[in-house]
């Protein structure tokens, strides 16, 4: 498939509210929180109230053909600047030749904006691509990875006048995890809850407001098992066990994976002896780096093989591969013990 122009969320946001239109918004990907965003602008902001009546459509692919939609993208606006023209679901559009034609010669005063969630256009459609590149904006609104959570985090409060320290952030990272939508209408109900004279989001905060244990959380029992702390490790571990609603293991082995994971590719570094360089490698923050420098202390690579080993067997076991009896809280208290041993 061709390449997407060089266009990033914040880019296209920023020609939008100084009012750079361009006349299609082709938005695809797995992550419908961005393409959502732009969409909503576009629909709030381009026309005055007033005009929307006229100049404003919602169409939605699997309810019409391509040909319908290029033919209301040729309207002219009537006592406005610009008509507007979301289609939702585009990826149900079949036979895209009348929606390809129209992208080679667009109507200047049509914003066509197509929201193509769960995928990206069919990679064999070069001119399709093309078409849409040369009308406008192609953008590809991709999930963010696990590590990119807490930078995503930290700029949404920060673009509210909020701060937060890192162990907030890493609270609410591993309990909500990367569905986007849902994070930030958490961390919106954050922000709400905040008095005047407090903009920062601390642990008690997090637990208040979100329901996570400041003491007992996914956290704290990674920064238990960093610095091998067999007391604290084991006091979580059975609170989990007597509170299952407030964790289980199919939260904490994607964290304790990640971890060793990333503790493995540390060995690696070039300078596995300099914070600031494992950061580099890893591409994290450099005060993040400070557990994988206290891991490479405490866990040998043959150990860390090892373990990475031991939590693939206990992920499967926890499916119920080769695995009849054994309960996820006892799969668990193994694991955590194969590891701190």
């Amino acid at each position: 498939m061709a390449e997407a122009k060089n266009v990033t969320f914040d880019s296209i946001m920023a020609d939008l509210k100084a009012r750079k239109f361009v006349p299609v918004y082709y938005l695809m990907g797995d992550e419908p929180y961005y393409i959502d965003r732009i969409a909503d602008y576009i629909a709030e902001h381009v026309l005055q109230p007033e005009e929307r009546d006229f100049n404003q459509s919602i169409l939605f692919g699997s309810d019409v053909t391509a040909a319908q939609i290029a033919d209301t993208a040729r309207r002219y606006p009537m006592m406005a600047e610009y008509q507007v023209l979301i289609v939702k679901e585009a990826q149900n559009v079949k036979q895209t030749e009348p929606l390809e034609k129209y992208f080679k010669s667009p109507m200047p005063s049509t914003i066509l904006v197509m929201c193509h969630k769960n995928g990206k256009v069919d990679g064999r459609k070069r001119e399709y691509v093309k078409a849409i590149q040369s009308a406008g904006i192609l953008f590809e609104s991709k999930k963010l990875y696990e590590r990119d959570l807490p930078a995503f985090i930290e700029g949404y409060l920060k673009r509210h006048e909020v701060s937060i320290d890192h162990k907030s952030t890493q609270m609410i990272a591993d309990n909500i995890g990367s569905d986007l939508s849902r994070l930030t209408g958490e961390l919106n109900k954050l922000i709400m809850a905040l008095p005047e004279d407090q903009k920062k989001v601390t642990p008690q905060v997090v637990e208040d407001q979100i329901g996570v244990s400041k003491e007992f959380n996914g956290y704290e029992l990674v920064n238990a098992i960093v610095h091998r702390n067999v007391f604290k490790a084991n006091q979580i571990i059975k609170y989990f066990d007597d509170n299952p609603k407030a964790g289980s293991i199919y939260s904490f082995l994607p964290l304790l994976f990640n971890y060793f994971q990333n503790l493995m590719i540390a060995y690696y570094a070039p300078d596995n002896k300099s914070q600031e360089r494992v950061a580099e490698w890893l591409e994290i923050k450099s005060w993040a780096a400070k557990d994988y420098m206290t891991g490479m202390r405490n866990y040998s690579g043959m150990k860390v093989m090892q373990i990475i080993s031991k939590l693939r067997e206990i992920d499967a076991k926890s499916k119920g591969l080769d695995n009849p009896n054994t309960p996820p809280g006892e799969l668990m208290k193994e694991i955590i013990f194969y590891i701190l041993h």
